[in-house]
């Protein structure tokens, strides 16, 4: 995720559903001239599938961390952080939920689930552009598991 020698470079795994946001995280991350691998997956269940190593044809690069939606087809979110915090191999993945509910149930259950944190995408910024600068000064100071 950056570049410079104050952070560790990571990649995105960016679990949604949604075309429209996808594509709002990706412009912002290019606007902001933040460089990184950035995966998708439509759903829980092909984020679990490049997790493990099971897909076809994607993949992701260690570190990284998780963006995922929570209302998504097939597997939701929180089946799909049920299923990684069960995993041994999977338990330590850095999870931060990005959805459009703003629910105090949900926000607790994410938590209840050792999310790293918790944004409503209507309050990243136009365009989440909070979000890439979140997630540029999250490279800088954390280390990875």
């Amino acid at each position: 995720m950056t570049d410079g020698l104050s952070g560790q470079r990571f990649g995105v795994l960016l679990v949604d559903d949604d075309e429209v946001a996808c594509e709002g995280v990706m412009r912002s991350l290019r606007k902001n001239n933040i460089h990184c691998q950035v995966v998708l997956a439509e759903d829980g269940l092909e984020a679990l599938q490049i997790l493990r190593e099971e897909h076809p044809t994607k993949a992701i690069q260690d570190p990284f961390l998780v963006l995922l939606d929570l209302n998504m087809p097939r597997m939701d979110g929180f089946e799909f952080l049920e299923a990684v915090r069960a995993d041994p191999s999977l338990k330590e993945t850095v999870v931060f939920v990005l959805t459009t509910s703003g629910r105090e149930a949900d926000r607790s259950r994410a938590y209840s689930e050792n999310v790293a944190g918790y944004m409503v995408k209507s309050h990243v910024g136009p365009q989440f552009s909070l979000l890439a600068g979140f997630l540029e000064k999250y490279g800088q100071a954390v280390q990875f598991p």
